[in-house]
C-alpha cells in the first residue's frame, strides 16, 4: 500500500509516497490511482514537461482544475499557495521537492496555486482533470513576497507570462478562488 500524507499546511494537497517494486533488472512503480485522492475526478490528459537547471515555473491555478504531478528524472522544488477563500488554510504557503530518485507525487487541488523551480535539469510528467482551457490557465506572481516562496534557485529563468502575473493582492475579485468551487 502506499502512503497518503495529506498536507497540514494546505487543506485537500495530498502527496503520495507509492510502492515501489524492484529487482535486479529494474524496478516498476504504480504513480497514480484515482482513489488515493477524495476529490480527484478522472484525468483527462497527460503532460510532461522537461526543463533545465534554473527554470521557473509558476505560479498557476485555475478554478476548475486539479493537477497530479510526478518527477521522473531531475529534482523539483515544488510551490504550493493557497489562494482559497473560505479554505481553512487560506494563505499557507507548502514548500516540497520531488524527486526523480524517490518516488513521490502530489495532488493539487482547484485554488490552490502551484509552480516548480528546476533544482537540476528534470522531467515533471503530469495529470489534469480538465482539458486545456485558456479562460481557467490563470496566475498569480511567482515573487510575490505576501506569498513568500522559496524556490531554491538564486537567478531563475521565467517566462514573460509568469513573469507578468499579478501579485496577490491585485487579482481581480472574480479570479479568487472559493473553497469548493469546481465544475
Amino acid at each position: 500500500m502506499p502512503t497518503i500524507i495529506h498536507s497540514d499546511v494546505v487543506a485537500d494537497v495530498i502527496v503520495v509516497e507509492p510502492d515501489v517494486h524492484g529487482d535486479e533488472r529494474g524496478r516498476f512503480v504504480e504513480t497514480y490511482r484515482r482513489s488515493w485522492f477524495p476529490l480527484g475526478r478522472e484525468m483527462l490528459q497527460g503532460n510532461r514537461s522537461v526543463k533545465e537547471q534554473g527554470a521557473l515555473v509558476g505560479l498557476h491555478f485555475h478554478l476548475h482544475q486539479a493537477d497530479y504531478w510526478y518527477v521522473l528524472d531531475g529534482t523539483a522544488r515544488v510551490v504550493l499557495h493557497d489562494l482559497r477563500r473560505g479554505s481553512p488554510t487560506e494563505g499557507a504557503t507548502l514548500t516540497l521537492d520531488l524527486d526523480g530518485g524517490t518516488d513521490r507525487g502530489v495532488f493539487i487541488p482547484p485554488g490552490v496555486a502551484h509552480g516548480f523551480a528546476a533544482l537540476t535539469d528534470l522531467t515533471l510528467w503530469y495529470l489534469v482533470d480538465s482539458y486545456y482551457n485558456p479562460a481557467d490557465e490563470l496566475g498569480v506572481a511567482w515573487d510575490d513576497p505576501d506569498i513568500g516562496a522559496d524556490w531554491g534557485v538564486v537567478d531563475p529563468v521565467v517566462s514573460e507570462r509568469d513573469q507578468a502575473n499579478p501579485r496577490r493582492r491585485d487579482l481581480e475579485p472574480r479570479l479568487v478562488p472559493t473553497m469548493g468551487l469546481r465544475t
